[in-house]
């Protein structure tokens, strides 16, 4: 297996690797939340979402990620104050990470930003475990999707806590060690900018696929 697995942007100006990718090095979901499909609806690339709604989420230790070109076209943005910090390309608007705060270890990356897609993520970091959050699926739910699963929440819980446990919280592509603040512009949306986007998302959605608010308006 390859000892490293490139992260592309659309357009190819924001290029990263994945150290040492393999099953065990990752966990895999498919997310069916409404934070996810807003996220993706706001950067106009509702493309990425399965037929249900779904985002193909890799999540890596923060230590195995790094981007080697195109640094100044990475932005962030959070969808309330305290949600998920959403990484993106500028350039072409491809999520390209999504973490919480530094002391919460995990990176997770859109499978189909990986070199050859999602075929490429299967052979990288085996396949999707399973799904979460259906109850906002578009239209009926997936199986498995919906309910507690608690070996989807304990194989995660262990990845971040071994992450922590073995320094791979750092270097954090997304963070300054010295302080712990973003290395990137972040902007926060409004709650207004939200409101909008919620027509678009869920079982089903009142409104036709498309990017609302610009990124760049100020909060």
């Amino acid at each position: 297996m390859s000892t490293r697995i490139g992260l592309r942007c659309r357009c190819g100006e924001v290029f990263g690797v994945v150290s040492n990718p393999s099953p065990k090095s990752a966990n895999r979901v498919t997310c069916y939340c409404d934070d996810c499909q807003a996220f993706l609806h706001q950067l106009g690339r509702a493309d990425l979402l399965d037929a249900h709604g779904g985002t193909d989420i890799v999540q890596i230790a923060p230590s195995s990620l790094s981007f080697l070109q195109g640094q100044d076209k990475i932005a962030g943005v959070r969808l309330t104050p305290k949600g998920l910090f959403r990484w993106y390309a500028t350039c072409c608007n491809t999520p390209v990470g999504n973490t919480l705060t530094p002391q919460v270890p995990f990176v997770g990356i859109v499978a189909s930003a990986f070199d050859g897609g999602a075929d490429r993520a299967d052979e990288a970091f085996g396949k999707p475990v399973g799904a979460i959050l259906g109850k906002y699926a578009v239209g009926e739910a997936p199986k498995g999707s919906t309910g507690l699963n608690l070996s989807l929440i304990a194989r995660a819980i262990g990845k971040v806590l071994g992450w922590r446990l073995r320094g791979k919280a750092w270097p954090h592509p997304f963070f300054r060690r010295e302080t712990g603040e973003p290395t990137y512009p972040l902007t926060v949306l409004t709650q207004q900018q939200r409101d909008a986007l919620r027509p678009l998302c869920g079982p089903h959605p009142t409104a036709p696929a498309a990017s609302q608010t610009e990124l760049s308006s100020p909060p």
